[in-house]
C-alpha cells in the first residue's frame, strides 16, 4: 500500500491565551517557538508565575516534533530580563527558598533538555537571573544595544544559578571572576569579543538574523541536532552536583539582612550600605576572641581565677 503524503508542517500560531499565561506570551509559527516573558513594566523581570510559565511553554515543544528550534526573548526594546523580581525575591528566606530556587533550576534544566536548539533573542537589558536564562540557552544574538552582566554582589544575591558554573567555561576562570565580583557589565559588542554571546547586530536587524538562524536550523537534521546538543551538553551536565550545591547556598541567602539591604536600596534608588555588615562582624569577631582570650570557652569551674569550689577567685 502507498505511502501517504506528509502533510506540510504547519504555521499555525499557538496563542498565549490558548494555554492560560499571563507573564508571558507563546507562539510557534513556521516551525520556531516563540517565548517571550511580557513583563515590559519590570523590564522583564521574573516571579514565580514567569518561571512556571517559561518552564510549560518551553515543555511544550516536546509535542510537535515538526518544531525545529526556541526563541526566548523579552516584550519590548527595553530589555530581555533584568532577573528576578525584588517584589518577588524579597518574600524568600531559607525556608520557602526551595519554591524560587528548584523553579530556576527546573527552568535551566527544561531548557538543556530540550532535544532542539534553543536561542536567546537579547534586546536591552539582560542581567542577573536574566543572564543567567541567556546562559542556559545554546545560541545568543543580541542587539547592539544589549547590555549583559551580573550584579548580584551589588544587591545581596548570589548567580549560581549557572554563572558560577558556566561562565568560567565560556569566557575563562580570570574574567568570569571579575565579572562576578566586579558586577563588570558588557555592552554586547564586548560580549562577542570575549565569546559570551555568538553575535551582535543593529537593533533594527535583530529579528531578521534571529529568523534567518531558525532558517538555518530548520534545514538541518533533526536527529544530527537532537544528538550533539546532549553530546555538548554531557560535560557541564556534570556540574549538575555544583548547581545543588549553589542552591544550598542561595537559600541562606534569601531573608539575610545583607540580600534585604541590597534589594531596598535598589527599589529606593539609593547605594546600599555592606559596610555595616562587615563592621558588626568585626565586632563580633574581636568579642568572640576576646572571650577566648579569657577563658570564656571553658566551663566555668576551670576558667582562669576560678577556684577549686567553682566559684570565681577574687
Amino acid at each position: 500500500m502507498a505511502k501517504k503524503p506528509a502533510k506540510a508542517p504547519s504555521t499555525r500560531t499557538v496563542a498565549a491565551n490558548d494555554r492560560g499565561y499571563t507573564d508571558i506570551l507563546y507562539d510557534v509559527k513556521d516551525q520556531v517557538a516563540w517565548v517571550t516573558i511580557n513583563r515590559p513594566r519590570v523590564r522583564n523581570a521574573f516571579r514565580e508565575q514567569t518561571l512556571d510559565e517559561l518552564t510549560d511553554a518551553l515543555k511544550a515543544t516536546r509535542h510537535d516534533p515538526s518544531i525545529a528550534c526556541a526563541v526566548v526573548t523579552g516584550a519590548g526594546d527595553k530589555a530581555f530580563s533584568a532577573g528576578g523580581d525584588f517584589h518577588a525575591m524579597m518574600r524568600l528566606n531559607w525556608t520557602n527558598a526551595a519554591m524560587w530556587n528548584d523553579r530556576m533550576q527546573g527552568l535551566a534544566m527544561t531548557i538543556r533538555g530540550l532535544p532542539i536548539p534553543v536561542i536567546a533573542m537579547v534586546n536591552g537589558w539582560c542581567m542577573g537571573g536574566g543572564h543567567e536564562l541567556a546562559l542556559w540557552c545554546d545560541l545568543v544574538i543580541a542587539s547592539e544595544n544589549a547590555v549583559l552582566g551580573q550584579t548580584g554582589a551589588k544587591v545581596g544575591a548570589c548567580p549560581t544559578v549557572g554563572a558560577t558554573q558556566y561562565l568560567p567555561r565560556i569566557i575563562g576562570e580570570r574574567l568570569a571572576r571579575e565579572m562576578i565580583f566586579c558586577a563588570r557589565r558588557f555592552t554586547a559588542r564586548e560580549a562577542v569579543e570575549i565569546g559570551l554571546i555568538n553575535k551582535c547586530v543593529p537593533p533594527q536587524d535583530l529579528l531578521k538574523e534571529t529568523l534567518a538562524w531558525c532558517e538555518t536550523i530548520k534545514g538541518h537534521s533533526p536527529q544530527t541536532l537532537r544528538m550533539t546538543k546532549k553530546s555538548l551538553n554531557f560535560e557541564s551536565d556534570l556540574l549538575y552536583a555544583s548547581w545543588q550545591h549553589g542552591m544550598e547556598l542561595l537559600a541562606h541567602v534569601w531573608g539575610s539582612e545583607e540580600s534585604l539591604e541590597g534589594m531596598n536600596a535598589f527599589l529606593e534608588g539609593r547605594k546600599p550600605d555592606f559596610q555595616k555588615f562587615r563592621m558588626r562582624n568585626k565586632q563580633e569577631l574581636e568579642a568572640y576572641l576576646e572571650g577566648c582570650a579569657r577563658d570564656l570557652n571553658a566551663p566555668p569551674s576551670m576558667r582562669k581565677g576560678a577556684s577549686k569550689n567553682g566559684k570565681t577567685a577574687r
